[in-house]
């Protein structure tokens, strides 16, 4: 993996994790933290979605949409237990 593959990995991983914190209520964690929030996402969603058989398609903006769906289940998980 390049530089640049890095980088732009960051990059989504920092959008996805801060549309996530939007979105789901309560959670806000910094630049840091909205960047593995969004990669941890980006995993769960490269895992989960080939299983469901659903797929969005390429480039950047549908890799954004995946992180930002799978930090919201990373999310969503997370406050379940918190509760528990």
């Amino acid at each position: 993996m390049g530089i640049e593959s890095l980088v732009v990995f960051i990059i989504i991983g920092a959008i996805a994790g801060w549309l996530a914190g939007l979105i789901v209520s309560g959670f806000g964690f910094g630049l840091i933290g909205n960047i593995v929030v969004g990669i941890i996402g980006a995993f769960i969603a490269g895992w989960l979605f080939p299983r469901l058989g659903f797929a969005i398609g390429g480039g950047i903006l549908a890799s954004i949409i995946n992180a930002t769906i799978g930090a919201i289940i990373l999310l969503l998980i997370v406050k379940v237990l918190k509760r528990a």
